[in-house]
């Protein structure tokens, strides 16, 4: 996902720096600051987090000032303090205020999501269960915030329609409301190294997927908004036999018990679709 990764953030980059410049560029610098001015600036974290998006901060900055000298103290995925220095740059001055914005809205966001993902991983450890993020992703930013999940430790589920097979609730409906006859249809369309994944919300639609046949059942169950009871007597009689994905409403406060079922992953929309930016501020040096 690493070169998928870079070619979506050159094109973030270049879309969020032309939203912001608009057709004249930055005006306000143009008018007060000379051409040929430098300015040593610090990106520094107001709060502590996990670094991720410090690669987007790069790329704005040279794509306006090809000579940026920039350095980064921290790296992608390393915890940090408040008041820790992320990156540091010396450039002409109109293209590090014209990079700024673009810097500090991507590198908040990405470092928000890192840092919550890895209270998640830090919230199970020791229990066995892995923490994963869903496609709740802000639309155009997927590569970037799941890279920022890998970076805090999670998981990365599937990351769009085409790379995995997951049945839902509209698909089992469509195959006549039974979860197993939409395994089976799926496993006969798929080759044989595509997953099948079906989501069930009922002990008795898990029997039915875990009934069927060897080699036409599913690789993974998503077992959703299961009680703990419910994840507890999912875990004792599927006993290794598929991966067991629990999803639906998880937060900080119930992740622990979860885990404590058994289940070997959890996802969590919250990872991307909630995670609050992290405050990262410029200051020249």
């Amino acid at each position: 996902m690493n070169g998928f990764h870079d070619d979506a953030l050159e094109t973030v980059v270049r879309r969020a720096l032309a939203e912001d410049l608009g057709r004249a560029g930055d005006v306000t610098a143009q008018a007060c600051v000379p051409q040929d001015a430098r300015l040593t600036a610090v990106f520094r974290a107001r709060q502590p987090g996990v670094a991720a998006g410090l690669a987007a901060a790069r790329l704005a900055l040279r794509i306006l000032d090809p000579d940026a000298g920039i350095e980064e103290p921290v790296r992608d995925g390393e915890a940090f303090a408040a008041g820790a220095t992320l990156v540091r740059v010396s450039a002409n001055a109109r293209a590090v205020l014209g990079a700024e914005r673009t810097a500090l809205n991507l590198m908040g966001r990405l470092c928000g999501i890192a840092t919550l993902t890895r209270a998640y991983v830090d919230a199970v450890a020791g229990t066995g269960a892995r923490i994963a993020d869903t496609r709740k992703t802000t639309p155009g930013l997927r590569a970037l915030e799941k890279r920022a999940v890998a970076l805090g430790g999670g998981l990365n589920h599937r990351f769009g329609l085409d790379d995995a097979i997951l049945i839902k609730d509209n698909h089992v409906a469509l195959c006549g409301g039974e979860a197993a006859e939409a395994v089976r249809r799926a496993r006969a369309a798929a080759g044989h190294l595509m997953k099948v994944e079906v989501e069930v919300d009922r002990l008795d639609q898990l029997r039915a997927v875990l009934g069927l046949s060897a080699g036409q059942g599913p690789d993974v169950v998503m077992l959703d908004n299961f009680s703990l009871d419910d994840l507890r007597t999912a875990v004792a009689e599927t006993a290794g036999r598929v991966v067991l994905e629990a999803s639906g409403g998880v937060t900080l406060g119930t992740v622990r018990a979860i885990a404590e079922t058994g289940v070997d992953v959890i996802s969590v929309g919250a990872l991307t679709h909630s995670a609050a930016a992290l405050d990262v501020g410029l200051d020249a040096a």
